[in-house]
């Protein structure tokens, strides 16, 4: 009895599963590309750098210095380099002064300072010619800039 009933559940497996092997239907593999380096949404790029950032176990040495990985200086030193950035703008604005009008137009002409003279040229291409020489190294920098 106990046979004939392992038969028949048997055979109700057999024929259920043949049944449900011709209903069931397969379609083709489409491919959706997640990262937007490859074809994906560039939405998804935000939350997969994010993903890779938290799993990320390697720590960069640099970054233990500061939250910048900048040495933190003295305020001493941050205040004397803040100073000399202070002084040489107005120099600048000073010796700028001297070759731009009140409208923003350059002046030709000749500007020597202790360490370097501006010269301001008109070649007459419709630029003005600007050189920079360093008295001290010799060194110069010529650069050509609209008239207005």
């Amino acid at each position: 009895m106990k046979r004939k009933r392992h038969l028949y559940s048997g055979l109700v497996a057999a024929i259920a599963s043949t049944l449900c092997v011709g209903i069931s239907q397969g379609s083709e593999l489409i491919y959706y590309p997640l990262n937007p380096s490859f074809g994906g949404s560039p939405l998804n790029g935000a939350v997969l750098l994010n993903s890779a950032q938290a799993t990320n176990k390697h720590k960069d040495p640099e970054m233990d210095k500061d939250r910048y990985g900048i040495d933190e200086k003295p305020a001493i030193d941050q205040f004397n380099e803040t100073l000399e950035r202070t002084i040489i703008s107005r120099l600048a604005a000073s010796a700028s002064s001297k070759i731009v009008d009140e409208f923003g137009n350059f002046i030709p002409g000749t500007i020597e300072t202790q360490n370097f003279t501006i010269s301001v040229s008109d070649p007459g291409t419709g630029l003005l010619q600007i050189t920079t020489t360093d008295r001290i190294s010799g060194g110069m920098t010529v650069f050509e800039v609209s008239k207005k």
